[in-house]
C-alpha cells in the first residue's frame, strides 16, 4: 500500500508543478501581450489551489496510472481575453504557445536535476532518493506529454489557438466555430474511437512515438550531466 501511494505522489505531484507553470505561462504571456485578465482575478500564483482541478488533476490522473500506467489530467484554465490583446491574432498564438513551451524548458531542467542525483548520490539507494529520481524521471515525461499533447490542432488544445492564427481569416473564422464542440469531439477521439477501433488512438498513434522520441533526447542530457 505505502508503495503504491508513493507511486502516485510521485506522479501527482510532477503534474501538479507541470500544469500550475503551464496555465500561470500562458497568463504572464497574455499580460505582456496587453491583457491583465489572469492577474484581475489572481490567477499568475504559482499556488496551486488557484489553479488545481480536484478530479482532472488529482482523482483521474491517479486511477489512470494506477489501472492503465499512463497518465492524463487538466487544471483550471487561465482566463485570456482576446479582445484585450493588443495583437489578438498573434496574440492568441502566443499564448497559447507559452504552456506547452514553458513544458518543454521544464523538461529540460527535470532531466538536469536527474543527471545531477544520479552524478552526486553515487551507489546511494535509499528510499528517498529513489522516490526523488522517480519523480524527476516522471516530472521529464510529463512534461513533454503535456507540451506535445495539447499542440493538438483540436479544440480545445493550445495547438487549436495556434492553428486558428496560422489559417487565413475566413478559414480561421470556420474552424473557431469548431470550439463550443471541442470536449464532444475530444470524448469521441480520445475515447469512443479507440474503444470501437483499437489500435486508432490518437495518443497511441500520433503523440506517444513523438513523445518517445523526444523524451529520450531528454534522458540523453541527464546521462550527460551524470557524467555517463
Amino acid at each position: 500500500m505505502n508503495e503504491t501511494l508513493l507511486q502516485v505522489a510521485a506522479l501527482i505531484i510532477p503534474l501538479i508543478v507541470a500544469i500550475v507553470f503551464h496555465e500561470v505561462a500562458h497568463g504572464w504571456t497574455a499580460l505582456a501581450l496587453g491583457d491583465p485578465t489572469a492577474r484581475e482575478q489572481r490567477r499568475l500564483s504559482l499556488n496551486p489551489l488557484r489553479h488545481v482541478d480536484p478530479f482532472g488533476t488529482v482523482i483521474l490522473p491517479a486511477i489512470l496510472w494506477l489501472t492503465t500506467h499512463a497518465a492524463f489530467g487538466w487544471a483550471k484554465p487561465v482566463p485570456v481575453s482576446k479582445g484585450r490583446l493588443r495583437n489578438p491574432r498573434r496574440g492568441m498564438m502566443a499564448v497559447a504557445a507559452a504552456g506547452p513551451a514553458t513544458n518543454l524548458v521544464l523538461a529540460a531542467i527535470g532531466a538536469v536535476l536527474l543527471g545531477l542525483l544520479v552524478r552526486y548520490a553515487g551507489d546511494n539507494e535509499g528510499p528517498f532518493l529513489r522516490f526523488l529520481a522517480e519523480n524527476f524521471n516522471n516530472f521529464i515525461v510529463v512534461n513533454v506529454f503535456l507540451a506535445l499533447f495539447n499542440l493538438l490542432p483540436l479544440p480545445p488544445f493550445d495547438g487549436s489557438h495556434i492553428a486558428e492564427g496560422l489559417l487565413p481569416r475566413a478559414a480561421a473564422r470556420g474552424y473557431a466555430r469548431l470550439r463550443p464542440f471541442g470536449f464532444p469531439l475530444l470524448f469521441v477521439l480520445l475515447l469512443v474511437i479507440p474503444a470501437l477501433f483499437p489500435g486508432w488512438g490518437v495518443v497511441e498513434r500520433v503523440v506517444l512515438p513523438p513523445v518517445i522520441w523526444m523524451s529520450g533526447h531528454y534522458y540523453e542530457l541527464a546521462r550527460f550531466i551524470a557524467g555517463g
